[in-house]
């Protein structure tokens, strides 16, 4: 179906309003982690068909973890979520292969509309 996604982000309250975003439309949330090193390593267990990715986050960044995902998987789907001024970031990641980035305050219908494209 395509509706396997893995949720990443330093914030477990940032998580939750993703996930909480995720499952009222109808996607399954599969896994959660909270750095660029969880990340992969719950990309690599979980083969999610979305991933969720927070560009700033401790030790691994957002940029750092989407590299080694599509090292691992080069048909990775990747969605990255940054704080609002991170447009430098932003372009690095989607040179770096990120499918769509949604910004931080989270809108639902943005959020949506970015996961139905990149699995569309």
């Amino acid at each position: 179906m395509g509706n396997r996604v893995l949720v990443v982000d330093d914030a477990a309250f940032m998580r939750m309003m993703i996930k909480d975003i995720l499952t009222k439309n109808g996607y399954e949330v599969v896994g959660e982690a909270a750095d660029g090193a969880q990340a992969v390593e719950k990309y690599q267990e979980l083969r999610p068909d979305l991933v969720t990715l927070d560009i700033t986050m401790p030790e691994i960044d957002g940029i750092e973890a989407l590299k080694r995902i599509r090292a691992v998987d080069p048909a990775a789907r990747v969605i990255m979520c940054s704080a609002m001024g991170q447009q430098a970031m932003v372009i690095d990641a989607i040179q770096a292969g990120a499918k769509d980035f949604i910004v931080k305050p989270f809108q639902a219908d943005r959020v949506i509309e970015a996961v139905k494209k990149v699995l569309a």
